[in-house]
C-alpha cells in the first residue's frame, strides 16, 4: 500500500489523528485541548481554527512536511442520513455540518478540518513542486441509512425507526471477519454489536446496514452512558410532571442513563470487578446490560430469518471476558461469534483511505437537500 494517509477524529475535548505510511502507522495521538481552550468558544463548531492548528503543529512537531500528504481521512458527522461508503467533502457536506440541521456534535469537525488541512497540502505542495493532489474524504458516517422500508416501521406514523451507529467500526469489522472467511462483504450477512460509551446492534447483508438502531436516540441497549430503549409510559409522566426540563430529560436518556444512573460511573471495568467481589447490585446490572445486548441480536437476526453466518462483539467493552462469554452464550445458537475488541475508528479509515488510493471504492457525492 502506497501513500501518506492523516486521520483525524474529534471528541467533544480531544483531536485524536494518526499518519500512516505506505499502509503502517507511524503515531497516533490523542490531542486535548484543555476545558479553558474550549470555553472560549460559544459552539464547538467554533473551534475549527484552533483544532487545526493544534494538528498541524503537531504534524510539524513530528517532522511530518505538510506536502508529503496525500490522503485527509476524516470521521463523518451527524449530516442527512445517506448510504455507507466513502465521500469527499464538498461544499454541501460543509454546509450541512456547519448548520447542524441533524444535530451539533463535535464529531461534525472532522471533516471540516480535513478539508482545511488538504487546501494546506495542496498550497504547500505547488510551493515546492510536488505533483499530485490531496484531498478529504469521510466513510460510513454514522446516519448512514440502507436500512429496509419494512424495519423503519415504528407503532406511530410519526416516529418511524431511525439510524444512528458505529457505522465505521462495524463496516470494517464485517470486511475484516469476510476477509478471514475468504469472502468480501457483500457475500456474507453479519450481526455487529458495538458495545462502548454507546451501544448499537447492526445487520449487514451484501453490504448494507438492512436493520440498526439509533444508538443516540433512546433506541437500543444499554451502554455505560445512555438508558437505551425505557419503558414509554412511565417516561411521558415524567416529561409532564415539572420535575425535570427537556434538557435534563434527554441528558438523563444520554449522558447520565445506564451504567452512570445507577452507580455514578461509566466505568466497566470497575462494575465487573466489583461483581466478582460479590456485589450483587453490580452483578445484576452486568447481566442486565448482557441480556440487553442479546435480545436486540437475536431480535435482529429475525429480519434475515436467522441466516446470519456470524455475530461480531466489538467495541471498547468487548475486552471484557465476563461480558463477552455472556452474550456468547446467549447468542451462539444463532451463529458464530467472533470478537474483535476495540472502536478501530483510526485504522478503518486508514484502511477505506488505502482503498481510495487503490481505486478500489466508488467515490460518492454529497448532496444538500
Amino acid at each position: 500500500m502506497k501513500g501518506r494517509i492523516l486521520v483525524i477524529n474529534t471528541g467533544s475535548t480531544s483531536s485524536k489523528i494518526a499518519v500512516y505510511d505506505s499502509g503502517e502507522k507511524l503515531f497516533e495521538t490523542n490531542l486535548t485541548h484543555s476545558a479553558e481552550e474550549v470555553a472560549r468558544y460559544e459552539s464547538v463548531m467554533d473551534q475549527g481554527d484552533m483544532r487545526r492548528d493544534a494538528i498541524t503543529d503537531f504534524l510539524s512537531s513530528k517532522g511530518i512536511a505538510l506536502e508529503t500528504i496525500d490522503v485527509a481521512m476524516a470521521r463523518g458527522g451527524l449530516i442527512t442520513p445517506i448510504r455507507t461508503g466513502v465521500y469527499e467533502v464538498n461544499q454541501d457536506m460543509r454546509d450541512a455540518l456547519m448548520a447542524g440541521r441533524e444535530g451539533v456534535h463535535a464529531c461534525n469537525l472532522s471533516a471540516l478540518l480535513a478539508d482545511d488541512i488538504a487546501v494546506m497540502v495542496n498550497a504547500a505542495r505547488k510551493e515546492k513542486g510536488v505533483e499530485g493532489v490531496c484531498r478529504a474524504f469521510i466513510a460510513d458516517p454514522p446516519m448512514a441509512d440502507e436500512m429496509l422500508p419494512e424495519v423503519k416501521v415504528g407503532g406511530l406514523p410519526e416516529f418511524p425507526r431511525r439510524t444512528l451507529f458505529h457505522a465505521l467500526n462495524s463496516r470494517a469489522m464485517v470486511r475484516r471477519y469476510a476477509r478471514s472467511v475468504g469472502k468480501t462483504n457483500k457475500d456474507v450477512t453479519v450481526i455487529v454489536a458495538h458495545m462502548g460509551g454507546g451501544s448499537s446492534v447492526s445487520l449487514h447483508r451484501h453490504g448494507l446496514v438492512i436493520d440498526v438502531n439509533d444508538s443516540l436516540g433512546g433506541d437500543g441497549p444499554i451502554s455505560p452512558e445512555r438508558a437505551g430503549s425505557v419503558p414509554a409510559f412511565p417516561l411521558v409522566e415524567k416529561c409532564f410532571s415539572g420535575e425535570w426540563t427537556e434538557a435534563q430529560i434527554k441528558k438523563r436518556l444520554v449522558g447520565r442513563g445506564g451504567a452512570v444512573a445507577y452507580f455514578g460511573t461509566n466505568d466497566f471495568r470497575e462494575l465487573t470487578a466489583r461483581a466478582a467481589q460479590g456485589d450483587k447490585e453490580c452483578e445484576t446490572f452486568i447481566k442486565g446490560y448482557c441480556i440487553s445486548f442479546a435480545k436486540y441480536i437475536a431480535a435482529v437476526a429475525t429480519v434475515v430469518c436467522g441466516k446470519v453466518d456470524a455475530i461480531i462483539l466489538t467495541g471498547g467493552i468487548a475486552y471484557s471476558d465476563v461480558i463477552t462469554s455472556d452474550i456468547k452464550e446467549r447468542v451462539s445458537f444463532i451463529a458464530p461469534v467472533e470478537i474483535y475488541p476495540g472502536e478501530n475508528e483510526l485504522e478503518s479509515l486508514a484502511e477505506n483511505g488505502y482503498g481510495i488510493l487503490a481505486g478500489e471504492f466508488e467515490i460518492k457525492t454529497y448532496h444538500n437537500y
